[in-house]
């Protein structure tokens, strides 16, 4: 007897906490976790490393279709800078095309994946065993983002990440293809009152009673 994949869709917005569940929910189920997030920042850090333009379309999409997917290292790509750089790359539909039809095939592969994003639930898994928006005010996530960085000994100035946040909710949100939003099936975990082990219980539980329905 065949299972399908178990799929669960984490999408939010930068600093919400929804890698941290993604990566907890991963080693409680035995699930690889992808981070769809690095796709867009090994696609920017490639063009940043040949010192070439972030608004070149056809650079990106080049880029996009020889990524090698089992060589996105969180280590180099998580830098603050990729980030941004990343977000100026997520825009472009024809780059979105090529990474999403290389995400969904991870997620569709047995035994499944914890996906986490910004458009999992809506698009690129839409018939994900469940789906998790997680958010938190742009002021919480940007406290976060700035201790994260401090406590890696380099400085941080808040209010810049604070404007960033903004920048880049407005522009993950705003963009014609693909924008962030909730999949309307999509359980919400706001994270700017909850702790990120409530999250994860509340998570399991819902996950349990899916698997179960």
């Amino acid at each position: 007897m065949s299972h399908s994949p178990l799929v669960i869709a984490i999408d939010g917005p930068a600093a919400s906490g929804k890698g941290t569940l993604a990566r907890q929910l991963g080693e409680h189920l035995n699930l690889p976790h992808f981070d769809t997030g690095l796709t867009y920042r090994a696609v920017a850090y490639a063009l940043l490393q040949a010192n070439l333009p972030l608004d070149d379309e056809e650079l990106a999409v080049k880029t996009a279709a020889n990524l090698d997917l089992s060589k996105l290292d969180r280590n180099i790509l998580s830098a603050h800078e990729i980030g941004t750089a990343a977000s100026k790359i997520a825009v472009m539909s024809r780059v979105r095309q090529i990474l999403v039809e290389a995400q969904r095939k991870f997620a569709m592969t047995p035994p499944g994946a914890i996906m986490d994003g910004r458009d999992i639930g809506t698009v690129v898994c839409p018939d994900a065993t469940i789906k998790f928006y997680v958010t938190a005010s742009p002021e919480i996530r940007a406290k976060r983002r700035y201790d994260e960085i401090i406590q890696n000994g380099k400085s941080a100035d808040y209010e810049e990440i604070f404007a960033d946040i903004l920048k880049r909710d407005e522009r993950d949100m705003g963009r014609k293809d693909s924008p962030l939003r909730p999949a309307e099936d999509a359980h919400l975990l706001d994270t700017s009152k909850m702790s990120i082990e409530n999250a994860f219980q509340k998570a399991i539980d819902l996950i349990e009673q899916a698997v179960a329905d």
